[in-house]
């Protein structure tokens, strides 16, 4: 067994072993709107669920430089963001979607994506995912770094309106098979869903 004291390492010797070891990771396409009226879709995989009452999601979203990213700041002014599912389907432009624009860019329309109105927040979701959550602002927790420089913000959101491609949601049930979700690994890898398998939880 090697052991390894984080506070030995570098940060970016330390993010290595935390994105080979925690695999594979979902990805969320996460659209926030500017101040301004622009448009930000970006994908994160430090994305997770929250609790189921009521349904709510986290992303972790790294700074720059100790700089917040269009995303959080969006997110946190608006009170509002979109979360959709990476898929087989939209890995590849989702991917472009990570590109460094400037704020008053937006990455929806670099990709050519087609934006769709929510009906519960005032910022619109991305037509072409199978899965996307419209989710109100729950709460915005700065974390790592240091008091006067936080190395990232985490966002939580409350799921206020779940969208299903239909053949994706059939009787309350999301059908994975018919998603084919697509998960981040380390580096510049990806893995499509494999083998499954079932196992009764004990009593």
């Amino acid at each position: 067994m090697i052991t390894i004291d984080p506070s030995e390492q570098t940060d970016q010797e330390n993010y290595k072993l935390l994105i080979g070891s925690i695999v594979p990771r979902p990805i969320a396409l996460v659209t926030s709107l500017s101040e301004e009226g622009v448009l930000n879709a970006a994908p994160f995989s430090y994305f997770s669920i929250v609790a189921s009452q009521p349904p709510m999601v986290s992303i972790s979203i790294q700074r720059n430089m100790g700089v917040m990213k269009d995303t959080a700041r969006n997110a946190i002014v608006a009170g509002a963001f979109v979360v959709h599912i990476v898929d087989e389907s939209n890995v590849h432009v989702a991917n472009q979607a990570a590109a460094s624009l400037p704020p008053d860019l937006s990455e929806v329309e670099l990709t050519g994506l087609t934006p769709v109105a929510s009906e519960a927040i005032s910022v619109p979701g991305i037509k072409e995912a199978r899965i996307r959550m419209e989710c109100k602002l729950e709460q915005a927790i700065s974390l790592g770094g240091s008091d006067s420089e936080p190395a990232c913000d985490m966002i939580i959101g409350r799921v206020v309106r779940f969208h299903f491609e239909h053949g994706v949601y059939e009787n309350g049930n999301i059908i994975s098979e018919k998603l084919q979700p697509v998960s981040r690994m380390a580096g510049s890898n990806y893995a499509v869903l494999g083998e499954q398998f079932a196992l009764e939880r004990p009593q």
